[in-house]
């Protein structure tokens, strides 16, 4: 079976919009799936955007991604980078695709000199914490995520508090 990692192009924005809303259905939040197929080519793949994409072919199928962008440690002095999303179709498990799109980003970072690669997981997504755990990854437990999100946002930003 053929496959490669490569860096994501303007074509695959519909198949990464597609596998965006699987991994959505996995996490059981479909319903916050609100860019289209339009939004994710035209912010992805924008000229100046931040985000950049890696993108999983079996035989010359997309069946995973990964978007992530560079992130910034000031205890490190170092830039980072944060994986958004990483996300290989249930068809495609198993085949290396996952730990070859992680190992991709993990050498982009040493080459940069980043001194981390990090991302988010689910606490209840046992075959993923199992799965980065296997690779050395360790959880970080003692830190808390926050969100300002929708009306929340909005109002913050508005107001004089």
């Amino acid at each position: 079976m053929t496959t490669q990692i490569r860096p994501a192009r303007r074509t695959d924005a519909a198949r990464i919009h597609a596998l965006i809303v699987e991994l959505a259905d996995y996490e059981k939040a479909i319903h916050e799936v609100l860019a289209s197929p339009a939004q994710i080519e035209a912010t992805l793949f924008a000229a100046d955007t931040p985000t950049r994409a890696l993108v999983a072919e079996q035989e010359g199928v997309v069946v995973g991604y990964a978007v992530y962008f560079y992130s910034y440690s000031t205890w490190l002095g170092r830039n980072g980078i944060y994986l958004e999303d990483l996300y290989v179709s249930p068809s495609a498990r198993g085949t290396g695709l996952g730990k070859g799109l992680l190992r991709e980003l993990a050498r982009e970072a040493v080459a940069n000199d980043c001194g981390r690669l990090e991302w988010s997981v689910l606490d209840w997504n046992t075959p993923a914490i199992d799965f980065y755990e296997s690779l050395g990854a360790q959880a970080q437990s003692e830190w808390v995520r926050y969100r300002l999100d929708g009306a929340a946002l909005r109002d913050f930003a508005e107001s004089g508090r």
